[in-house]
């Protein structure tokens, strides 16, 4: 492993210090993974929604990390399933980037903090959401043009926002799997919460595979 490795296991090692153990000051310091998690998944139920021919009428996120997107038209089963999956794809994205892509993590920093800032004005909710959203937006775009963080930081939020999604399943997409039941069908809630999980789980392992190399996961 070279030394971006080595950084990404630290990260990952602090990361589970602060989420277990870490008390009310990891919450503290965890704090914007939370709401970069809550942005991320309202951010793909959103794409869900455009991909799928509807349109957004309103993205919110409150400052006690809830959220919620409303649309129109478009395929409830995608824009629902983005949500939860939509978030878990960009969270790997993201870290895929921080790890192997150095030379574009000041942009992808600069085009995450757009997006957010873009959310906060063409999807208006209340001036508390976006609020949040553009000081979340600046401080990347500082951070990516001011420092020499942006890998780490990247990095940092890839990981973090990936491994919250996956421990957050019990709770975070519970709302929409109730939906998708009633939209899909097939199987009851709980059995799509250990599907979606599933998938989660097993991108965030061929992501990883992809980063570190088939040998350091060979069995």
């Amino acid at each position: 492993m070279n030394q971006t490795h080595y950084r990404a296991l630290v990260m990952l090692v602090v990361y589970l210090i602060l989420r277990f153990v870490g008390g009310s000051f990891g919450q503290l310091v965890l704090y914007p993974v939370t709401l970069l998690v809550t942005f991320l998944h309202e951010f793909g139920h959103a794409l869900g929604a455009l991909l799928s021919g509807g349109s957004v009428v309103g993205l919110n996120i409150a400052p006690d990390g809830s959220g919620y997107t409303t649309t129109r038209g478009g395929s409830a089963a995608l824009i629902l399933m983005g949500g939860y999956l939509g978030s878990a794809i960009l969270g790997n994205i993201l870290f895929y980037i921080g790890v192997r892509k150095k030379a574009l993590t000041d942009t992808t920093l600069k085009v995450l903090a757009g997006l957010m800032a873009f959310s906060g004005i063409i999807w208006f909710e209340s001036f508390v959401s976006t609020g949040l959203l553009f000081a979340f937006a600046v401080s990347l775009w500082l951070i990516a043009a001011r420092t020499n963080w942006d890998q780490d930081v990247l990095m940092f939020l890839g990981l973090a926002a990936v491994l919250y999604i996956i421990q957050d399943f019990r709770v975070g997409p519970q709302s929409d799997l109730a939906k998708y039941e009633q939209v899909v069908g097939i199987f009851p809630a709980q059995v799509w919460t250990y599907i979606w999980l599933g998938a989660a789980a097993i991108l965030f392992y061929l992501n990883l595979r992809q980063i570190f190399g088939r040998r350091f996961f060979k069995m």
